[in-house]
């Protein structure tokens, strides 16, 4: 289909860009990457007045800032990919980079479109919530800075206001020897995770000191897995923690039936993915 009519803006800087959806209102949407809204506009889904294109607003790159990654918001999955800072510090946001939607969607969508748009099958949400993200949030009364896991509401509703973009996310990067793996099961290339879990963990003298777990596609939001990662602190990480770490994921995970299969399924696949992530994360750790 074609999206209704609209008026297109492409601000040259981030202050005028937030003029311009404050001035705008409730008709105007931010365009990043385009790849969730414009699908949406196409179905007539949203039908907004304005779009304000973000390209030019100098929110690209990804850079180390002391202990801190930071990624500008118009970053691009492709860009993630081939970044040779994230392959030494942060390489999760590679791994699941590479399995979002394919090539030609990768190389326009854009991270701060992934993360702000709030749906909740997309997978960089659990990932920023694995990592602790912060994101950078800006509007007409100056910026702020509201962590990953206290962003997600509901489906598609965040702690974005209105007239506010994301601008850039920053997390500290993980320990040195850190072990990793993003795990994601779907029916075909582009589709949505059927269920993902992201696993970041560390070990010493042969037990885990640390460990995040996040899910994805399996709730109204993403959800951080605290007592999943609990379960394998102080241990091996041998089959019985990773079982517990899976059954304590199962148990806060919240999916629908839908063409993805029944709830039980869904449920089923997510202890899978679980578990192969720790198990990943743990040849990988050093």
């Amino acid at each position: 289909m074609i999206p209704g009519r609209f008026t297109y803006h492409r601000p040259g800087s981030v202050g005028e860009a937030v003029k311009l959806l404050a001035s705008l209102g409730e008709e105007a949407r931010p365009l990043a990457g385009g790849h969730s809204l414009i699908p949406m506009m196409k179905l007539r889904l949203a039908q907004p007045e304005h779009l304000v294109d973000l390209g030019k607003l100098g929110l690209k790159g990804i850079r180390a800032e002391g202990a801190d990654i930071v990624l500008g918001a118009i970053t691009t999955q492709a860009e993630i990919i081939d970044s040779a800072l994230l392959r030494e510090r942060a390489p999760i946001l590679q791994e699941a980079a590479q399995v979002i939607a394919d090539p030609q969607v990768r190389y326009q969508g854009t991270i701060g479109g992934n993360v702000a748009n709030g749906d909740p099958g997309n997978d960089m949400p659990g990932l920023m919530l694995c990592l602790d993200a912060r994101y950078s949030l800006t509007g007409a009364n100056g910026s702020r800075q509201v962590a990953a896991r206290d962003f997600y509401e509901a489906a598609f509703f965040t702690k974005l206001q209105p007239g506010e973009i994301l601008t850039e996310i920053r997390f500290a990067a993980p320990a040195a020897g850190h072990g990793w793996a993003y795990e994601k099961l779907k029916r075909k290339i582009g589709d949505y995770a059927v269920a993902a879990a992201a696993v970041v963990l560390t070990m010493s003298g042969g037990k885990c000191n640390g460990a995040s777990i996040a899910l994805t596609n399996v709730a109204q939001t993403p959800l951080l897995a605290a007592d999943a990662a609990k379960a394998l602190i102080g241990t091996a990480v041998d089959d019985a923690a990773i079982d517990a770490a899976a059954k304590a994921a199962i148990a806060i995970s919240d999916p629908t039936t839908d063409t993805r299969g029944p709830v039980e399924y869904r449920r089923s696949v997510l202890g899978v993915m679980v578990r192969r992530a720790i198990a990943r994360a743990k040849t990988r750790a050093r």
